[in-house]
């Protein structure tokens, strides 16, 4: 499952569309913060070009940009917090939020993760890497994703998955000087983020269709919360 956990299926993606650009327009705001300009704030630009690969609307994009940025007399006072715990069949699992209201999240957090375990800041991160998470489409017949991973500074890749797209890891410190780099080895990305890799992924292959159904069960219902940004697994893919 790579370095992030993902909803299988088109019918999912289809209905997630929603919470995709939710999603987008809190990075968009916390990323403003630093600047409106996307030419002169990388973490901006990144997530903006992101938006616009999946085709959010102009006016959500811009007025994101704006609430932000302070340009709207609107606060904006997301907190970023990270629950670390177990699914079921103790799969690691990192869970990143932005929420306005940790009150309303943490007890949220405690009744999802009561089919797995909750653990406390530490218990799991140990065993994740902070690293940077692009996923890119080929942009030219036959690039070669372990060149372009090479060339363009990026630590590792995982190879394409069934909708074609390839994975590349980089330092986190690392992450838009690899986007940049990326388009001129025939890869056009589709997003770019921080995020956790596990360091030691449990193999489905161990686990029963019963029991990675469970799994998949949890995960897909923290995931549905709406003030999870991010959910990463430590189950290999």
């Amino acid at each position: 499952m790579g370095a992030q956990w993902k909803a299988k299926g088109k019918e999912l993606a289809a209905n997630a569309r929603g919470k995709l650009f939710g999603r987008l327009a809190k990075d968009i705001m916390i990323a403003a913060r630093n600047g409106a300009d996307p030419a002169s704030n990388a973490r901006l630009r990144l997530v903006v070009e992101q938006a616009r690969k999946v085709s959010m609307p102009k006016d959500t994009l811009d007025r994101a940009i704006k609430k932000g940025a302070g340009l709207t007399g609107e606060s904006v006072n997301f907190e970023h917090v990270i629950y670390e715990g177990f699914a079921p069949h103790r799969v690691p699992v990192m869970v990143e939020c932005l929420t306005d209201n940790v009150n309303r999240t943490a007890p949220e957090m405690r009744v999802l993760f009561r089919k797995g375990q909750l653990g406390t800041s530490g218990s799991v991160s140990w065993d994740f890497d902070h690293v940077g998470i692009i996923e890119a489409e080929t942009l030219v017949a036959g690039s070669d994703p372990e060149l372009a991973a090479i060339e363009a500074g990026a630590q590792d890749f995982e190879p394409a998955e069934e909708d074609g797209t390839t994975t590349f890891l980089t330092d986190a410190t690392d992450l838009d000087l690899v986007s940049r780099a990326l388009p001129a080895q025939g890869f056009s990305v589709l997003s770019a983020k921080l995020g956790y890799k596990a360091k030691n992924p449990i193999d489905p292959a161990s686990l029963s269709a019963e029991q990675l159904e469970e799994v998949e069960a949890f995960l897909a219902a923290i995931d549905g919360n709406d003030d999870v940004q991010n959910v990463f697994a430590g189950l290999g893919g």
